[in-house]
């Protein structure tokens, strides 16, 4: 996962929390809204998914910093993070795909639907740590502002696609949902792994070219 410019910081991102994953999200809350409550969550939990991400990128040194946290550290255990969520999606497992059927909802739908979402969009795992990882690959303010500026405009692309499509993920049936998933996993499998080894050679360990 190297970001050197605006183009691979967005592409990066697009592939670990872009539509692919959102979409999974908000079709499983698809099935108890009406599209119109739908395009308020995706409104209201976009505006702070966005704020959250861009908090990220301009403060990364300091959170690193506060908890002594090295880049080739962060890269090795996001990297972890990036490959068991994708082997789990492969698997058909869901981590953090939000409260469980059986759970007590709130009596404000709104508020519910942002809990839910709490783990796979607002706050993800994934989001974390692409964002900190990209603003940590340089060393500069304008750096931070381009990987803030390439999170906001995937996250602004995730509500588009959540709200022209809200009508057929009220209808789109879970085996397709399923399908996407895995391949899903697949692709964040090889990012992981492509954390991984930018963290070992960070370390000094020594890697063979690849061809």
């Amino acid at each position: 996962m190297f970001v050197f410019n605006l183009s691979s910081a967005f592409i990066a991102f697009f592939a670990v929390v872009g539509p692919p994953k959102v979409l999974l999200s908000f079709a499983r809350l698809a099935a108890t809204r009406s599209t119109r409550e739908l395009r308020r969550l995706a409104a209201w939990s976009t505006v702070i998914s966005a704020v959250i991400g861009a908090a990220l990128a301009f403060s990364a040194d300091f959170v690193t910093t506060l908890f002594h946290i090295s880049d080739q550290s962060l890269q090795l255990a996001g990297g972890l993070i990036f490959f068991v969520y994708a082997v789990a999606l492969v698997f058909g497992f869901h981590l953090g795909a939000g409260a469980d059927e059986a759970d007590e909802h709130l009596a404000n739908p709104m508020v519910d639907g942002i809990r839910e979402l709490l783990l796979p969009y607002l706050a993800s795992p994934l989001a974390v740590t692409a964002v900190l990882v990209g603003a940590l690959s340089k060393d500069d303010w304008g750096w931070r502002a381009t990987v803030a500026g390439a999170y906001v405009g995937v996250v602004v692309i995730n509500y588009l696609c959540v709200a022209a499509l809200a009508p057929l993920l009220r209808r789109t049936h879970r085996t397709s949902l399923e399908v996407v998933a895995r391949l899903l996993g697949l692709l964040l499998a090889a990012v992981g792994v492509e954390l991984i080894l930018t963290g070992l050679a960070g370390l000094g360990v020594p890697l063979p070219d690849a061809h």
